[in-house]
């Protein structure tokens, strides 16, 4: 995906194998892993009302967004069973029942083709549901589950390929909030993190779930997805867990660098570290978390040996209630990168704009995420860029924590709201307040959102307006 900033050009190059049409949004982040919807056809405001809704469909609960594919739109959940109340299991973790599900629904009109679920009590906290968005490559789409069960499943029936576990047991401790990271699907390989401590990344081939390499001892696997970025001449796996952030070769797991970041408190490395190149400093990596703040590296290639290397270009950060409005401390929603400026989420719930070189702010503003000015903590909204721009000016959707769906015009000048419609009403109660904290699809000339109960499509198409 190309950002443009007069006339350079900001990439965020990933070589990824995923099969998608143009119009698709068939894992994390888009067809290419980027975040960017690219699709011409788009509101310029929203209808006054709200965009018109396509159809609505009832879900259980969980974290995960969507992935539409092919016609077809997939979405996992939970649902409990028996009596609602958590007993010990057989390593003494107090688990209530239930049943994990990955659902297929007709993307014309949201109704089901199908379901594939099985047995999964949850002893995690904030327990609603499953936190991944699908991974729908060809035929085959890929659910990992938030106690660690990775299912692959034929697109068309729903039936199993096969099923691994990744965490769960000696050796393998499920994390405080469950498997979050997000697979990758690279070539035939499969790409994910793990709970086992004695190799938190792993490739396993797509076809049989066969374990091809693991690497990276550590104590946690954290909650970040894994990412390809092709940087300093190589292709690079970026996985960031609470400790460091590191770079794997792809193909092998062989250890290329590593930068300590953290640790990071309560283990939530969970943003997705984003990739930029900028015309004299090169290639760039920013990761942001809510204790440790933003670190943006140079990336780079050793002199005699040749291989990759990092190094810390600049490093803003001093804990959670830090102030200061030069800091970016992102928890969940992956900030991203045009031009020379970095726009994110900080945790009370400013949408900040900070120079990418320098890490100074801009501005900030609280209308996106929260619906006052003031701070509140974990207060956060998804930004989605619409397309490449040619100036420093990016259109933009922000679904944030209300429901509320935004079109905003992000520059270096500051945030332009154009116009926001309420499509979901928040269900979720594990902050202790009503969230919606799932990530959206766009396809379609429509967008793709969930909370607790269901699961909303809504059209966007200009004709619409």
């Amino acid at each position: 995906m190309c950002y443009w900033c007069g006339k350079y050009w900001v990439t965020f190059a990933m070589l990824l194998t995923v099969t998608a049409r143009a119009d698709d949004w068939p894992q994390w982040l888009g067809p290419r892993r980027d975040g960017v919807w690219r699709e011409n056809g788009v509101v310029d405001r929203m209808p006054k009302g709200g965009p018109p809704i396509r159809w609505r469909a009832p879900v259980g609960g969980g974290y995960a967004g969507p992935a539409v594919a092919g016609g077809r739109v997939f979405v996992t959940d939970w649902a409990p069973t028996g009596d609602g109340k958590a007993s010990p299991d057989a390593t003494g973790r107090r688990v209530r029942a239930g049943r994990e599900r990955v659902h297929c629904l007709r993307e014309s009109d949201g109704s089901v083709l199908w379901t594939h679920q099985y047995d999964c009590p949850y002893g995690i906290d904030y327990a609603a549901g499953p936190r991944t968005t699908p991974v729908v490559d060809g035929d085959r789409v890929y659910a990992y589950g938030a106690e660690g069960h990775l299912v692959c499943l034929d697109v068309q029936s729903g039936k199993p390929h096969w099923s691994v576990r990744l965490a769960g047991g000696e050796g393998a401790p499920v994390p405080m909030w469950g498997m979050s990271a997000h697979p990758l699907v690279d070539g035939d390989k499969l790409i994910t993190l793990t709970a086992r401590t004695d190799g938190v990344a792993a490739a396993l081939d797509k076809r049989t779930g066969k374990q091809l390499w693991s690497a990276l001892p550590a104590r946690s696997p954290g909650y970040c997805p894994p990412m390809i970025y092709e940087a300093a001449g190589a292709r690079q796996l970026i996985i960031w867990h609470p400790e460091s952030v590191n770079s794997l070769d792809p193909e092998t797991g062989k250890l290329y660098w590593t930068v300590p970041h953290g640790p990071v408190e309560n283990d939530v490395s969970i943003t997705t570290p984003r990739h930029f190149r900028h015309p004299q400093h090169g290639d760039l990596l920013l990761v942001s978390d809510a204790w440790n703040g933003s670190r943006v590296l140079k990336l780079g290639r050793d002199d005699s040996s040749g291989a990759p290397t990092a190094e810390t270009l600049w490093h803003r950060g001093g804990g959670r209630s830090a102030r200061g409005k030069d800091l970016l401390h992102v928890l969940m929603a992956a900030p991203f990168v045009h031009g020379h400026h970095v726009y994110g989420v900080h945790i009370h719930g400013q949408v900040r704009c900070l120079d990418a070189i320098t890490g100074q702010s801009r501005w900030e503003t609280f209308k996106a995420a929260n619906q006052s000015e003031d701070p509140v903590t974990w207060s956060t909204a998804f930004i989605v860029p619409h397309a490449p721009s040619e100036t420093n000016t990016i259109r933009a959707f922000l679904a944030n924590e209300h429901g509320d769906l935004i079109l905003a015009d992000l520059s270096p000048d500051g945030y332009e709201e154009i116009s926001r419609a309420r499509l979901l009403t928040p269900s979720n109660y594990d902050a202790g307040r009503p969230v919606v904290w799932s990530h959206p699809a766009f396809a379609n000339r429509s967008v793709y959102w969930r909370n607790d109960k269901e699961l909303v499509c809504a059209s966007l198409a200009k004709e619409t307006q």
